[in-house]
Order: structure tokens, then C-alpha cells, then sequence
């Protein structure tokens, strides 16, 4: 059975302190065939190296369909309705020559990874050989001229020939490690990049015979104010499959009831909420009572009022912060980060920014009408208390256990975002570098994840902390802090133990939900 990349390098990390520390020779050689039982790294170079050709070819072929719908677009178009909801041609097109430039990224990107992780993998099977040879070698230099391992004396002599094998050994273990590192992580950039992108092809996850074409492109096309369109997409991928869903189980009436408010609504952005507010499982009645409060207002508003978190494009570098407020009130466990609700405080966000519904009775109150910051406020903190005591959370607003914390999730966000959450540990790197892509599969998807996080004194007295991962990009992560601010780190500092970039003092990401 061939191992993981991640088995591969914990036991290979084994071996060689084994290896380094083995004080005789038959614990050596023990160590050295267990180093050569490792299986190489898997794959094939030249097959990837094909496939990463492929994609930047069709990288040119999406450019060339770029340009001549951009060509369109560029003669100007009549404002007239060209989908069944009021998708104007003008949109339609737009949003076409976005998504054919945005094809055109995924396909080159996606190339261009697959071509580096081919040489990478070469480069790993290469070290790999070398590796395996030089722990031959070392066998080589323990075994006597008849083949057998008898005849081995205690004097210098032979001490010597001891620690020449050991030193041979640990370059060739030292090699097959540095082998399956590489493989691993250009193992992992590659899916990752993969991933990223495959979820960005977000339109035709709308699996809806209910809507044009047209439509789905510009509903998934739609973005928040505020910041770069590709990073605040209003529909998620798991947004537009839900919705789609739901109005193919619609009757005839809710279905023609819903077609028409997303036809009379005044913005791309209205439409989007309406969208956006089906997928987080509210009824007609609640989607009709909402168009209401929402109907006619201008994009700024909207995203005030619905969207918590906008990334604004010079946010994501490492290390960055961003405050996450409503007309200068912070999204703050407390209000003022001043209570122990972390856990309770980071569902309610969560839950905010993927049920527009539940976000606009928090910042708009029952009319959905309010700006009030101190309003917000009082209504934010009520339902903080709620959460808190409905995980069981600690007295005094203290604290909630593992147990408490998976309720909520189950309870809060779970029905909005239709995903199950099951509790990872990640008691050291290796757990941490497991949980990359699964962690980074759900939040491309628009399901939040959960993260715990600890720190240990001088004294040694544990602190610990909840958080939300909110977004993913590049090699970083977007983390929310119920302090009121979200944070870029990078997937190394989360692996490595670094996390008291997002949170001071509590370095150990030791586990996190991962929404299944």
C-alpha cells in the first residue's frame, strides 16, 4: 500500500533521527531498511507536464473568446432586457467578457502549476533515487566479504566503518526526505490552485432549468462594493448550487412569485440578495418581506447592510488587518471585544455573511430600515448572549467548550449553508498541513470554518480563542476575529504554529470544523 505524501514525510523524518542516533549495527541497519521501505514518490512527470501544456493552449483559445466578446461590449449596447429576471443585455455581455477573461486566468495559472509541479516531481523522484542508492551503499559498507552480517567486532576498526555507514545513510535518508517534501508540497500548490479555480466556474453550478444562461452569468457575475470584484463575489459556489436547487423543488407559483421579484428588482446587487437569500433556506414569505426592505436601495447600501466582510485589494498581504464594522461599530464579541462569547460572537458573523436575512435584522433592525450604530450594537450583542447560553457557553459570558461549539455551528450556520461540521484535531504541523485542503475546499465553496487557537504563559496558564477562516487566496488565509477585524496569514504560519498574527499570544491552531 503505497503511503500519503504526509506519511511519507513523517516517517521518513523518523527514520532519519533513527538513523542519527543509532548507536549500533544492527539498530542501523534496522533503520535503514525501514528508510527503504518508504514507496517513492508517485506520478508521472511527463504526463502532468502534457496535461499543464494543455491548459495554457486553451488559456489562448478562452483570450481569443475574451476579445471578440469585448469587442461587443465595447460598440455599446441598448439597455433592453435579455433574461428572464431583468438581466440587461448590457450585463449579460460584461459579465461574459469577464468570465471568459477569468477562464483565460484559470486555464494559464492552472498551466503554469501543473508545468512546475511536473519539474518538481521529477526533481523529487530524482533526490529519491539518489537517496535510496546511498542507503544501499551504507548497507554495502556494513556488510563483510561473504555477504553476512557476522564477523562485526567491538574495536575501533569497526566503529569507524559504523559511523561511515551512518554517515552515508543519513545523506541518502536525508535525500529521499528532501524527495518526498518536495513532491508533497508541489503536490498540494498544484491542487490547491486547482481547486481555487475549478470553484471560481461558478455559474454553471446553478443547476436550474428555471433560468436563463444569461441569468446565471450575471447573477454569479454580481459583486459587493468596496473591493476587487474577484474577491467579493456576492454568490458563492455553494450559493448559486443551493439556490438552484430550491427553485427546482419550487411549486409553480413560488417559482413564477420568485422569478418576478428578481425581474423587478432595480440592481444586479438586489437581484443577487434576493439569490443569495433563497440559497440560505428563507421561505417565500421571509424572501417577500425582505425585498420589501431592501427594494430600490443603492449598491452601497446593500453591502453595508448585508455584506459584513468586504477584502479590499490591498488588504490581502500577510500580516494585514482589516476592521469589520457597520457605520463604525465593529462586528465585536461584546461589542467592544471585551467578553469571553468568541465562539458564540464568530457563529454570529458567519451566520451574517451567508443568510443576508439574519445580517439585515442585526443591522437594520425589524423595519431594516436603521443605520444606528448603538442600535446595531445592542441587537449584535442580544444575539451574541443567545448563542453563548445556547452552546451552554461559561458564566459571566466565559468561555465554551468543543461540545457547545459544534452545536452552535450545527445550529447557527449549518441550515444556511446546508454542510454538516466535524471537529479536526491538529495536535502538531503534519495534522495542520492535513486539514490545508480540505479547509481550503470549503471556504472557495462559501462555507466559513471554524478555528480554535491556544497559547501557553510563562507560568503556563493556557489561553484560548475562537475565530472564523472566511476566505482563501494565494497561499494565505483570511482569518475573522470576533475582536472586529479580519486577518491575512499565511498557510505557513497556520501550519508552523504562527497564528498569534491573527490573535496575540495564541500561536497553535489546535483544531478546526470542517463543514462536510
Amino acid at each position: 500500500m503505497t503511503e500519503s505524501t504526509t506519511d511519507r514525510r513523517e516517517k521518513l523524518t523518523k527514520y532519519r533521527k533513527g538513523i542519527a542516533s543509532a548507536n549500533d549495527k544492527d539498530a542501523l541497519i534496522a533503520e535503514i531498511n525501514n528508510a527503504l521501505g518508504i514507496s517513492e514518490p508517485v506520478g508521472s512527470p511527463h504526463t502532468i507536464e502534457t496535461l499543464g501544456r494543455g491548459y495554457k493552449r486553451q488559456s489562448e483559445a478562452a483570450e481569443r473568446v475574451r476579445d471578440r466578446v469585448n469587442k461587443v461590449s465595447k460598440r455599446g449596447l441598448p439597455e433592453v432586457w435579455a433574461g428572464s429576471t431583468g438581466a440587461k443585455a448590457g450585463e449579460v455581455v460584461a459579465a461574459a467578457g469577464r468570465d471568459a477573461d477569468q477562464m483565460a486566468e484559470a486555464f494559464h495559472h492552472v498551466g503554469l502549476r501543473l508545468m512546475r509541479f511536473a519539474e518538481q516531481l521529477k526533481n523529487a523522484k530524482e533526490l529519491d533515487k539518489d537517496g535510496r542508492h546511498e542507503l544501499n551503499q551504507a548497507l554495502a559498507i556494513l556488510d563483510d566479504e561473504d555477504g553476512t552480517w557476522d564477523n562485526w567486532f567491538d574495536d575501533e576498526a569497526s566503529e569507524r566503518v559504523l559511523r561511515k555507514a551512518q554517515e552515508v545513510a543519513g545523506e541518502g535518508v536525508t535525500h529521499r526526505l528532501q524527495g518526498a517534501i518536495m513532491a508533497d508540497e508541489g503536490a498540494r500548490h498544484a491542487a490547491r490552485e486547482m481547486n481555487k479555480y475549478a470553484s471560481e466556474a461558478r455559474a454553471g453550478r446553478m443547476y436550474t432549468d428555471e433560468l436563463s444562461d444569461a441569468d446565471k452569468l450575471a447573477l454569479a457575475d454580481t459583486a459587493a462594493q468596496g473591493g476587487p470584484r474577484e474577491l467579493n463575489e456576492l454568490l458563492s459556489a455553494n450559493d448559486l448550487e443551493r439556490s438552484g436547487q430550491r427553485m427546482e423543488k419550487m411549486n409553480a407559483k413560488d417559482r413564477a412569485e420568485f422569478e418576478k421579484m428578481l425581474a423587478d428588482s432595480k440592481t444586479p446587487e438586489e437581484r443577487a440578495y434576493l439569490t443569495k437569500a433563497l440559497a440560505a433556506g428563507s421561505d417565500m414569505n421571509a424572501i417577500d418581506t425582505f425585498q420589501g426592505k431592501i427594494h430600490g436601495k443603492d449598491p452601497r447600501w446593500l453591502r453595508e447592510h448585508l455584506t459584513p466582510v468586504v477584502t479590499s485589494e490591498d488588504s490581502v498581504t500577510n500580516g494585514s488587518t482589516h476592521s469589520v464594522q457597520f457605520k463604525g461599530q465593529e462586528w465585536a464579541q461584546g461589542g467592544f471585544a471585551q467578553e469571553g462569547t468568541c465562539v458564540a460572537s464568530s457563529m454570529v458573523t458567519a451566520r451574517a455573511m451567508v443568510d443576508p436575512v439574519y445580517a439585515l435584522d442585526l443591522t437594520g433592525g425589524e423595519s431594516g430600515q436603521e443605520s444606528d450604530p448603538d442600535a446595531f450594537r445592542a441587537r449584535l450583542v442580544a444575539e451574541q448572549h443567545r448563542v453563548h447560553e445556547e452552546g451552554h457557553g461559561g458564566e459571566n459570558w466565559g468561555g465554551m467548550d468543543l461540545t457547545g461549539k459544534e452545536k452552535v455551528a450545527e445550529k447557527e450556520v449549518s441550515p444556511h449553508t446546508g454542510a454538516k461540521y466535524d471537529y479536526t484535531g491538529m495536535p502538531n504541523p503534519d495534522a495542520r498541513r492535513d486539514a490545508l485542503p480540505d479547509i481550503e475546499n470549503a471556504v472557495h465553496e462559501g462555507k466559513p470554518v471554524p478555528i480554535g487557537v491556544e497559547g501557553y504563559n510563562e507560568q503556563g496558564k493556557r489561553s484560548g480563542h475562537a475565530m472564523m477562516i472566511v476566505g482563501q487566496e494565494g497561499d494565505m488565509l483570511q482569518i475573522y476575529n470576533p475582536w472586529g477585524e479580519t486577518k491575512w496569514i499565511s498557510e505557513d504560519d497556520f501550519v508552523n504554529g504562527h497564528m498569534d498574527k491573527a490573535a496575540s499570544g495564541m500561536p497553535d491552531a489546535y483544531g478546526v470544523h470542517i463543514p462536510q
